[in-house]
């Protein structure tokens, strides 16, 4: 046996749907973000508020992904990079909300697609690369 085998656990199958649950939500808001962000372009007052509630959404749910894959690991002792790249989706989150608040579309935009790129390798990995 080898040693990365030796120190491989199972993951507990509630943390494994928690994780799974939680990051398809975070994806799954991102895209309806995109969605009431096309809305606002065109001045629909409904689709700020939405794109606001959304934001909240967002910050939820990615920071619940990331809480549960560093547990994932932990228990696991599996690879880290699910955990950092939920952390670094996490943390975008805000950053790219900020500029978006403070008007600066030409970062909250480009930011929007790497959130959107994280949170969905996020989501990827959660349905495919973990162990129940």
């Amino acid at each position: 046996m080898t040693t990365a085998a030796a120190t491989s656990r199972t993951a507990p199958a509630g943390l494994v749907a928690t994780v799974r649950v939680t990051s398809v939500l975070a994806a799954l808001i991102v895209v309806a973000q995109g969605v009431t962000a096309g809305e606002i372009i065109v001045r629909n007052r409904a689709a700020e508020m939405l794109h606001t509630l959304g934001a909240y959404g967002v910050h939820v749910f990615t920071g619940l992904t990331m809480i549960v894959a560093v547990l994932l690991v932990r228990r696991t002792g599996g690879r880290q990079w699910p955990a950092v790249l939920a952390a670094a989706v996490f943390v975008l989150s805000f950053l790219q909300a900020a500029l978006g608040h403070l008007g600066l579309m030409a970062v909250h935009v480009p930011l929007a697609m790497l959130l959107l790129v994280g949170s969905v390798g996020v989501a990827l990995w959660s349905v495919t690369g973990t162990r129940g």
